[in-house]
This record gives structure tokens, sequence and C-alpha cells, in this order.
């Protein structure tokens, strides 16, 4: 079972539930409306001052201020006059304006342009102070400082441990660490394409 507080998930009304948990996903939605109120989602009753803060915290304010029109700029489903990285940062922002205690990171860094993964990456530093982090990812990078890695294999627990414990256990985990660490060193000879 999950538990929070010590009680099944399933006991919790929705609504109760949801306002302990944000959650920011490798496929961004933005609602078809400005980015202030997309960043509001998750608070609507903050004010202009408390966006801002957020959005300095998530790493976005200088990219929003320099849009025509800033944080009244009116943003599609799609977000298309964004990058990824920068729809992602909007996302952290809407979860540091809800402040839940719970944060579920679902591949949140998987997609995102090399220009915009150091900025991401101080974004969640942001969101994720004093709070309990649940990260769903692939990338070693991603998970390789976690307190505890929970490896899933056929939708039950395989392994569980910090990143050194894992490493030196057979297993699935030591497994994609050592294939990693040699695509990582794989070259392809021009020769060879000849």
């Amino acid at each position: 079972s999950v538990r929070i507080g010590g009680i099944d998930v399933k006991d919790y009304k929705l609504d109760s539930l949801m306002k302990n948990i944000s959650m920011v996903f490798q496929n961004v939605y933005l609602f078809p409306d400005t980015i202030e109120n997309n960043i509001k989602f998750g608070c609507p009753n903050a004010t202009h001052e408390d966006v801002v803060k957020a959005a300095k915290a998530a790493r976005c304010h200088d990219f929003i201020s320099a849009l025509p029109k800033g944080y009244q700029t009116v943003i599609g489903e799609s977000g298309a006059t964004i990058s990824g990285g920068e729809k992602q940062r909007i996302s952290i922002a809407r979860a540091i304006m809800k402040d839940a205690p719970i944060i579920i990171l679902d591949e949140a860094t998987a997609n995102v342009d090399p220009e915009n993964e150091a900025e991401l990456q101080k974004a969640i530093e942001a969101l994720t102070q004093g709070k309990t982090i649940i990260m769903i990812a692939h990338r070693l990078k991603t998970v390789k400082n976690a307190d505890q890695i929970i490896v899933i294999d056929r939708g039950k627990i395989s392994q569980q441990g910090t990143h050194d414990e894992l490493i030196k256990q057979e297993g699935i985990y030591a497994d994609f660490v050592g294939m990693r660490e040699k695509a990582i060193g794989w070259k392809i000879k021009a020769d060879s394409l000849a």
C-alpha cells in the first residue's frame, strides 16, 4: 500500500489527497491562458508578487519578462511560443505556488534541451527543498543522489537502496549503470562508415 501520514491513500478523499501532492510531468500541459494564470493554477488567490517570486525560484522570470506582454502573455495548450525547458520551469513555478508537501517528478528532465538543463535543475532544487520527493526517472544523473532508489521490474520492487548500495549488488541497477558507462565510451570511427 501507499501511505501518507500512516493513512492508506485509498482512504483519502481525492480533494484531500491532491492538496498534498504537486506533480511535474515529462509532457507539460499548459492551459490556453496567460502565463501568470498558468502559474497561479495551483494557488488561484495568489498575488502577482507571489507569482513573480515563484517564477524567480523556478528560473523562469527572465524569459517571461522578455516576452512582449510578460506575465500577461497568452500561451496555448502546446506552449508553441516557448521551449520545452521553459514549459517545464513554468510547471515547476506552478508546483512551487501550490507548496504541497509531496512532489512527484515524472521524467521531468527527460526531454529538456541542453541549454535549459542547468536552469531546470536549479528550479527543481528550489521546488524540492523540505519536501518528500517521488522521482520517476531513467536517467542515472537524475536519481544518483536520491536517499532511496527503488528499482521496479514487471510491476514489483526488485531492488531498494542508495546508489552506492545498489551498485555493489548484482541486479538490474548495476547492469543499467554498467550499460550506461559503456555507452558513454562508445565512439564511431570515420573509416568504418565508408
